[in-house]
């Protein structure tokens, strides 16, 4: 398997700040939930990095062409189709199956939306982000409209939790890389 530091240049490669940034979110938070369930953190962390590869510079062909980039590099299959997964409905018919995939796809606009709600407040920091505030901004459709409330809902249905539980899990997760995110709380 390609090691972090080889995704995490490959992921540079092809894109800016915002989506490294991103990346970095999801990747955390995809490790934070490998360790819950004792899954591969390894694995799932490089998943969650690099499931946006394509974004940036092929919008168009999100997910196909991140399969291409992949299989070129050496990716196993494993690791591209969980990757593809994730825009299930979207702009891919693969659906998650593996509780990783189904993970990733829940999570990915998840950290979005919780990233939005942590820079609306004074604080800019995940760090004293509670779940009723993601709850009431959640609601919202107005506020982080870019993040779908339903891909959310269907994944947490996938996995057999409450939306409650995803938000405070990923609330967790982005606290322990907050300083990464730029997100951590600041004097």
């Amino acid at each position: 398997m390609k090691t972090r530091e080889e995704a995490f240049e490959l992921l540079k490669t092809y894109n800016g700040n915002a989506l490294v940034t991103h990346g970095l979110a999801v990747e955390g938070t995809m490790r934070f939930m490998a360790r819950k369930i004792g899954e591969d953190e390894e694995m799932w962390g490089i998943v969650g990095l690099l499931h946006d590869l394509d974004y940036e510079k092929f919008p168009e062909l999100h997910c196909q062409k991140s399969a291409e980039i992949l299989k070129e590099e050496g990716y196993s299959e494993e690791l591209i189709r969980a990757i593809v997964s994730h825009g299930w409905g979207m702009c891919s018919d693969v659906e998650p199956l593996s509780v990783m995939e189904k993970t990733l796809y829940a999570v990915d606009e998840l950290t979005g939306l919780i990233t939005a709600c942590a820079l609306v407040r004074p604080s800019k920091s995940v760090m004293d982000l509670e779940l009723s505030s993601v709850k009431k901004k959640f609601k919202d459709k107005a506020f982080a409209a870019g993040a779908s409330r339903e891909v959310m809902q269907k994944g947490a249905q996938m996995l057999n939790v409450s939306i409650d539980e995803l938000i405070t899990d990923v609330i967790l997760a982005m606290r322990d890389i907050a300083p990464s995110l730029g997100l951590e709380m600041k004097n």
